[in-house]
């Protein structure tokens, strides 16, 4: 009927920060009854301590001698806050009978009605955290069927919960880690109390979820999203071509690379490093199994290309090359192609299927390449200001199934939102615009126009998501007088 969560630490230096509960309405009633004119709650607090003292606690102040109560003047310490707060003044400069002097000077201290009843000082409700947090959590309610942070992720805790968390095992600026973030409740959360985070998950769709929901919130830091590679693919390669078969490393990565290439009905090569086959006249690159095509290996596969063409028995005769990979970094596709273009190469992007790891698939030839996504941008000028328009998008078919092929009227049904990057730096990806269907809306925006504060040349950077949560980005340049 409950859930537990459990704090643990790697030593006896960490972070806990004291967490409160608001009061509630009941208690609130109770105990702070007292109003000023503004509205403002307050209650009553002792302005002495027990027991009898000498010096300046034990003094009468105002014909009020408390040491026949067996009492002496003694002030709360969240006093001094709140007479610096308001004045800008050191109450402890003072003597004690004074002090009490520039508290009433400033209203807060209650005389009573009563002559001869001791005074009080006020205590405001608005200047009391709450009550100390205690281990039985019963304030957060699960979140509603209608509530504007639900995704639609089954196992998505409230934000309200992870808020509580957040703040009181962390502090302004610390770095939080969620290993399993599913909706990424923990990641926008962080987010909004400004810490850092890093947020990871196996399902390409968490990460769908969680990216798309951090672009949501109001000027969001700008993020990296990395693909780290697939296990699965790894146990594979390792029961396949891997040290239980008796080859080395360099054996093993070439029986992988000479098994892909046979799929994919083209010839190995030797003598390269990058370069690993050829095929109708293109050559062909394979991407690693347990890492991403990146455009770092882009550059790498064209300086080779560049290097070698035209030298040798089998060195290329034409400037057109094939990446094959499992997965390709998020901003690669167009990005990579612009950069082979610039190097006069053409260079297709294609995806190995999961197919391969299927004995069955590969004995009965049912084996398939597919392009990655390509998108088309409009660009237009006028003085200082850009439109951007989208007019075309190709996501592969291999990754769609078939009844959402046909479901699909018009291409910018594939993508469920986009973003732009004004003025990019060659650094991170600067959200600065971006448009999303949402459950209630499903339509889409596919033109955008910006105006630049000064003339120049810019580099504009669009990133669209498709409904499989792929990014492809595409970078162009523009000149505004």
């Amino acid at each position: 009927m409950h859930d537990v969560i459990l704090f643990y630490t790697k030593s006896d230096s960490y972070v806990w920060n004291e967490v409160y509960q608001a009061y509630d309405d009941e208690y609130v009633e109770m105990f702070f009854e007292q109003k000023d004119p503004d509205g403002r709650r307050w209650k009553r607090g002792d302005l002495t301590g027990p027991g009898t003292r000498t010096g300046d606690s034990g003094k009468i102040w105002r014909g009020i001698n408390v040491t026949a109560k067996g009492r002496h003047w003694a002030l709360a310490s969240d006093l001094y806050k709140k007479y610096r707060n308001a004045t800008g003044d050191d109450l402890a400069k003072y003597p004690l009978l004074q002090r009490l002097d520039k508290l009433d000077d400033i209203g807060l201290i209650h005389w009573p009605k009563k002559r001869g009843g001791t005074p009080r000082y006020k205590s405001y409700l608005e200047d009391m955290p709450g009550i100390p947090l205690q281990d039985v959590w019963t304030d957060i309610r699960p979140i509603h069927n209608l509530a504007v942070e639900r995704v639609g992720y089954p196992t998505q805790k409230p934000e309200t919960l992870l808020e509580r968390i957040i703040r009181a095992s962390s502090s302004d600026g610390d770095l939080v880690m969620d290993c399993f973030c599913g909706s990424g409740t923990t990641a926008a959360v962080t987010e909004k109390l400004n810490r850092r985070w890093i947020a990871c998950d196996l399902g390409r769709f968490a990460v769908h979820t969680t990216r798309k929901r951090l672009l949501s919130i109001p000027n969001v830091r700008p993020f990296v999203v990395q693909n780290l590679g697939k296990y699965e693919r790894q146990l594979w390669a390792g029961a396949e071509f891997g040290e239980g078969n008796g080859r080395k490393a360099a054996e093993r990565q070439r029986a992988y690379i000479e098994f892909i290439l046979k799929l994919a009905n083209a010839t190995p090569l030797r003598g390269y490093t990058w370069l690993h086959g050829v095929k109708a006249g293109r050559m062909v690159h394979v991407g690693a199994v347990d890492a991403p095509v990146s455009v770092g290996d882009v550059t790498q596969i064209a300086a080779e290309f560049k290097r070698t063409i035209g030298t040798g028995k089998d060195a290329p005769k034409t400037n057109a090359v094939d990446v094959l990979g499992w997965d390709f970094a998020f901003e690669l596709n167009e990005v990579a192609k612009q950069q082979a273009a610039a190097a006069n190469i053409q260079m297709r992007f294609l995806r190995i299927p999961r197919d391969v790891m299927d004995k069955r698939a590969v004995e009965q030839g049912d084996i398939h390449f597919f392009e990655l996504a390509a998108l088309s941008v409009d660009v237009k000028t006028s003085k200082r200001n850009v439109s951007l328009k989208l007019k075309d998008f190709v996501i592969p078919p291999d990754d769609v199934p078939e009844e959402a092929r046909k479901a699909v009227k018009h291409w910018s049904q594939w993508i469920d939102y986009w973003a732009v990057d004004w003025d990019n730096k060659s650094d991170t990806f600067h959200n600065e615009w971006q448009t999303y269907r949402t459950r209630k809306d499903r339509s889409l925006e596919l033109e955008i126009a910006h105006a630049y504060p000064e003339a120049g040349e810019y580099t504009i950077v669009v990133k669209v998501i498709d409904i499989l949560g792929n990014d492809t980005t595409k970078s162009v340049k523009v000149r505004v007088a």
